[in-house]
């Protein structure tokens, strides 16, 4: 038994609704290729990556995480963190290839190898095999257990179940099929490691396989990561500590709904910048004569990237004589300012784009479709922690 999908209320049918129509907008503008929609698509893995890692705790700059998608050295992160970055990349990538596959079969073995891709680089986390034990979820400020999993040998048998709910032709709306994915699993907790990661990147490959359009832009890793605390409350409402698939997951459902209006309003808001900030770096570099192909670069700079030479270099597909003369250009106009020896040299933005980030100005604000979820997630979970729900909570 898995928990199950919840009837949606008025609110989540509304929220729904909303979330497609800004889902259409996106997809009408990435309809048509711009120079700036494939830095726009790396970006949003990048801060899939970086915002899924840091609720377990691995944090790593947005360039760092970049880095990863060509398999580079990052520029600040620990090598044990990058490991981490390096491996939930490689799931990461492999699930967006395969939802495209016509003849990828998704059951336990592909799930499993998913795990065994995230954490090969440390064979202690036993990657790719289910636990063998009892698996506890604990408090780091408290030390205390908070959650319990379900006992290691029904794990097979609910990993199947799950399986089973994932690859069924019909039933719910995707967002709510890949947010109840999410919760399975990560109630389940199959793995020594990794259950969080696990979860979050199947429900991503849940959207992509449901056809919902540019699965790059309708993960929430990133708003997840961005709102731990929050994400941790709701799981805690959910389970009540333990594995109870009878538990009402309306709030959870919810709160993923909530997420994924969040994220589709802050890639359309990228969206429109990233059109604007485009338009702006080109006359810039048209008005001095600097080549075009340094548009990307100064794009990055833009978002606050490092930019390394080699990087550069393997980006545009010129020489490295060519690109040591593009980064002088670009520093001599104040488009670009070195850092650091000639070794460990990189690149930010110069005062001249650093203007140009204050014409765009400031970015629209959000809007919560759920206004009411942030303050009740709180007394909720503060409750439950408390031990004074005793039975289900309701979502509202």
């Amino acid at each position: 038994m898995l928990y199950a999908a919840p009837d949606l209320d008025l609110d989540d049918l509304r929220v729904l609704g909303e979330i497609s129509a800004m889902r259409y907008e996106l997809a009408e503008h990435l309809r048509v290729p711009r120079r700036w929609t494939g830095r726009l698509r790396r970006t949003a893995i990048a801060r899939a990556i970086q915002g899924s890692n840091s609720i377990e705790g691995y944090h790593v700059a947005l360039d760092d995480a970049d880095a990863a998608l060509d398999d580079e050295e990052p520029l600040s992160a620990d090598q044990r963190t990058f490991a981490e970055i390096r491996g939930y990349r490689q799931a990461l990538g492999y699930v967006l290839a395969m939802a495209k596959d016509d003849h990828f079969q998704l059951d336990a073995s592909a799930l499993r190898s998913m795990h065994f891709m995230m954490l090969a680089h440390d064979l202690s986390k036993s990657p790719g095999q289910y636990r063998r034990g009892d698996i506890y979820v604990h408090d780091e400020s408290s030390g205390r257990a908070v959650y319990t999993g379900p006992e290691a040998d029904t794990v097979p048998h609910l990993m199947e179940e799950i399986v089973a709910d994932l690859n069924r032709a019909d039933g719910d709306d995707p967002l709510v099929h890949a947010a109840m994915a999410h919760l399975n699993l990560v109630m389940i907790h199959p793995f020594r490691d990794g259950n969080g990661r696990m979860a979050r990147a199947l429900q991503t490959l849940v959207l992509a396989r449901r056809g919902v359009a540019e699965p790059e832009f309708a993960s929430i890793e990133e708003w997840l990561g961005a709102n731990t605390e929050d994400y941790y409350r709701v799981l805690t409402v959910t389970g009540h500590g333990r594995w109870r698939p009878d538990g009402d997951a309306h709030l959870w459902v919810s709160f993923n709904l909530r997420a994924h209006h969040m994220q589709a309003q802050t890639v359309r808001r990228r969206l429109r910048r990233a059109q604007r900030a485009y338009e702006l770096l080109d006359d810039v570099l048209s008005s001095r004569g600097l080549p075009d192909r340094a548009l990307d670069a100064l794009y990055s700079a833009l978002l606050g990237f490092r930019l390394r030479r080699p990087t550069y270099v393997d980006q545009t597909g010129v020489d490295a004589r060519t690109a040591s003369r593009d980064f002088k250009a670009l520093v001599d106009a104040e488009l670009l300012k070195p850092v650091g020896q000639t070794k460990g040299r990189h690149y930010v933005a110069g005062p001249a784009v650093r203007t140009l980030a204050q014409e765009l100005g400031a970015s629209e604000p959000l809007i919560d479709p759920y206004p009411w979820m942030k303050a009740e997630l709180v007394r909720l979970a503060t409750e439950v922690r408390a031990g004074e729900v005793g039975g289900d909570t309701a979502a509202r």
